[in-house]
């Protein structure tokens, strides 16, 4: 136990002493959590430029542009004069859509000629076009329904009867879970899981790594060569303590943007310390098989760098090749995003993430055992022809053992 403690402790003074692993450990997270809270501080998207060519300009078809001109998702962009180009007026605007009111548009609506309205949506970026596609609907339909109940009423039709005969039925659509679809609430907090695991792993990258390329793992570990699982707690026990003070740093970064804590914090303190230890323990396995420091932290970017794309979060898992969702249930990442979603952003019970907590389990106990098996033969490698320079060392090696 005294050597144990003994490495501990040096294991704590080279990672504080370590400026790279200062900046990647505490630097780093606080500030992507910075930045990325300011990228989505707006939550969501307003105020997106779209086109309006009014070919007809005549009083209906100025009150259609005066509502899109209202609708605060969109910023309305009047062109009386159709340009020359409109592909190139689109990217020179930073143009979500284009709405073209054809000519005779109020003509073909009075005579009941059924004009046809023609929106374009800008793909380029499927965020803003999906958020000005939204906004486009509801005050065209807006329009399309106020325009055909005053053609009723002005054939003599009561106000209420005109408006049943338009619509049928009514339809209610009610949004569930982050219901303003405020996008800092959907985006920000996963993003801090991605940096969270990422400077794990680029922490314990070089944690065996460099201690066998430097040869100090020989002159200080020969004491614990027959402790294998110690041998790796003294590594992974100084990223536990240290993440509980990023973490610690993030509930502090979600009071400053104002972002809701998830639902069942004990849950999801213990959620976060699985995750931790998974991620951590693949760390080890990587640094313990790869023996340059330089490789495994390759290694590891190359594993974590797609880990949020394939994790399920903002594209279903299901509608990925197999292939790739092995991959993904592989990364701790993964369990950890969808159990993160049910608490913080659906609000859903407790008793719906066991599943991933039950995931992100196996995942520890997996990699922790692969890292086990990999020290054993590592350390067998290492001090088969190694002996103690004093010989009473060795006795009093089997007497701690």
């Amino acid at each position: 136990m005294k050597e144990f403690f003994r490495l501990l402790k040096r294991e704590f003074i080279m990672f504080t002493k370590n400026s790279t692993l200062r900046t990647v450990f505490f630097v780093a997270p606080l500030f992507y959590a910075t930045l990325l809270g300011f990228v989505y501080k707006s939550g969501k998207v307003e105020h997106t430029p779209v086109i309006v060519i009014d070919r007809d300009n005549t009083p209906l078809s100025n009150q259609l542009v005066e509502m899109l001109q209202d609708n605060k998702g969109i910023r309305a962009l009047k062109y009386i004069q159709e340009p020359l180009s409109i592909k190139d007026e689109v990217i020179k605007n930073e143009a979500a859509a284009v709405v073209i009111i054809p000519s005779k548009f109020e003509a073909g609506m009075l005579q009941k000629k059924y004009p046809e309205l023609n929106v374009y949506i800008n793909t380029g970026n499927v965020l803003t076009a999906n958020f000005a596609t939204k906004a486009l609907q509801l005050t065209i339909g807006t329009f399309s329904a106020g325009a055909s109940i005053k053609a009723l009423q002005k054939a003599g039709m009561p106000a209420t009867r005109a408006a049943t005969q338009f619509e049928p039925f009514k339809t209610n659509y009610i949004t569930l879970f982050n219901t303003t679809s405020n996008y800092l609430i959907f985006m920000w907090p996963a993003m801090l899981a991605v940096v969270l695991q990422q400077v794990i792993l680029l922490a314990m990258a070089v944690s065996f790594a460099a201690e066998f390329k430097g040869g100090s793992f020989v002159k200080e570990y020969y004491g614990m060569r027959k402790w294998a699982f110690p041998t790796m707690l003294i590594k992974v026990i100084p990223i536990w303590v240290f993440s509980i003070l990023i973490v610690g740093m993030y509930y502090f970064m979600h009071m400053i943007f104002k972002v809701p804590m998830p639902q069942g914090i004990f849950n999801f303190i213990v959620l976060t310390a699985v995750f931790v230890g998974s991620a951590s323990f693949l760390g080890v396995f990587i640094s313990i098989l790869i023996p340059d420091a330089l490789k495994a932290t390759q290694i590891l970017m190359v594993i974590a760098s797609p880990a949020f794309i394939i994790s399920g979060f903002t594209w279903p898992l299901n509608a990925m090749p197999a292939f790739v969702q092995f991959i993904a249930n592989i990364i701790p990442l993964t369990p950890f995003l969808q159990a993160f979603k049910i608490l913080l952003i659906q609000k859903g019970s407790v008793e719906l993430t066991f599943p991933y907590l039950k995931h992100l389990s196996i995942l520890v106990l997996i990699y922790a055992f692969l890292g086990w098996i990999a020290l054993k033969i590592k350390l067998w490698l290492v001090f088969r022809y190694v002996k103690p320079e004093n010989p009473k060392e060795e006795d009093s090696f089997e007497e701690i053992g």
